[in-house]
């Protein structure tokens, strides 16, 4: 992950017991990084608390939206980087809890913004936008330059806060960048409502997989050991004018149909007996996203190095532990 040295560096996680943010904290405690964590919730099957891990950094107890709060936290600490993943991520309940999603991805991120400027310690901060800020559009791949189109409760909190943050790259020359990233998976995702994790669970248990849509979505994936090291990547070079207030990119470029997706689970848990239901019932989804990630490739140098199929076997073999020991 570069050259860059993290030790004694003092590091502010907010969403630090996510799916993310559990592997994030996990890189940087292993680099000797000071880290240190804002809580909302008390997770107990987070990764980040049944891993131990939680007891190995210093935890903020509070909410990303109080300024206070952050202000403290940022100046107590002499925080140098912010990685900023705290989100309500679930589309789902987005549509359905609107107003929650908005406060905390919107606001959240303009009151952590606010607190960062003012504070001299801050180096840098990396922003968690999302490949969902593009909204829909007829051509594809994304790619950096394209409008953000969100037009549902999730899409529009992503659009907002990515626009927010580099406004404050913009305005006030405050030295931050902003990941999209195609739909990350991995070990520790519990948001069993998401395909690849809700599919390996039925799958292992021998239960057929269900596919809200009617299966002809495509995605690109991104295994969450190569969204790690783009942020790493990302934050070590926000000194870098070719960087600073720039959005990039991380995905694998080869988009995947849900149901082509669904089938290499199957396949690779080894029943291939199983055949998923199609319901054919999502709403308010973008049908069709995927990444041009060429931007992370030539400027920071980024490159993947699992595929799916290498990051779905990891993935199998995380949740068939996690599963056995339940």
């Amino acid at each position: 992950m570069g050259t860059f040295d993290w030790q004694d560096r003092r590091v502010l996680v907010t969403g630090c017991t996510g799916f993310l943010g559990s592997w994030l904290t996990r890189e940087l405690v292993d680099r000797e990084a000071e880290v240190v964590g804002l809580v909302r919730d008390w997770r107990p099957d987070s990764e980040l608390v049944r891993s131990g891990l939680l007891e190995r950094i210093i935890t903020v107890t509070g909410d990303i939206v109080d300024y206070e709060l952050l202000e403290r936290l940022l100046a107590e600490y002499e925080i140098e980087f912010i990685f900023h993943l705290a989100a309500q991520t679930i589309v789902s309940i987005a549509n359905r809890a609107p107003l929650s999603t908005f406060e905390t991805n919107i606001k959240g991120t303009w009151v952590l913004l606010e607190a960062a400027r003012r504070n001299p310690t801050v180096r840098g901060v990396v922003i968690a936008s999302s490949d969902k800020a593009y909204g829909t559009h007829e051509q594809l791949p994304y790619q950096e330059d394209f409008a953000l189109r969100g037009q549902h409760p999730y899409d529009v909190s992503k659009s907002c806060a990515d626009l927010i943050a580099r406004a404050y790259a913009t305005t006030y020359a405050l030295p931050l960048a902003v990941t999209r990233l195609a739909n990350i998976y991995g070990g520790g995702d519990l948001n069993w409502n998401r395909l690849i994790p809700g599919t390996i669970r039925s799958v292992i248990r021998g239960h057929k997989p269900i596919i809200r849509s009617d299966g002809t979505f495509e995605r690109d994936y991104l295994y969450v050991k190569d969204a790690v090291r783009g942020y790493l990547l990302l934050a070590s070079r926000l000194t870098d004018p070719e960087i600073c207030g720039q959005a990039f990119n991380f995905g694998l470029d080869q988009p995947v149909g849900v149901l082509e997706t669904v089938q290499a689970i199957i396949r690779l848990v080894g029943k291939p007996q199983l055949e998923p239901i199609i319901l054919d019932q999502a709403h308010n989804e973008i049908p069709d996203q995927y990444l041009d990630a060429s931007k992370a490739r030539s400027v920071l140098g980024w490159e993947p190095n699992y595929s799916l199929e290498q990051g779905l076997v990891e993935s199998i073999e995380w949740y068939t532990d996690y599963l056995d020991d339940r």
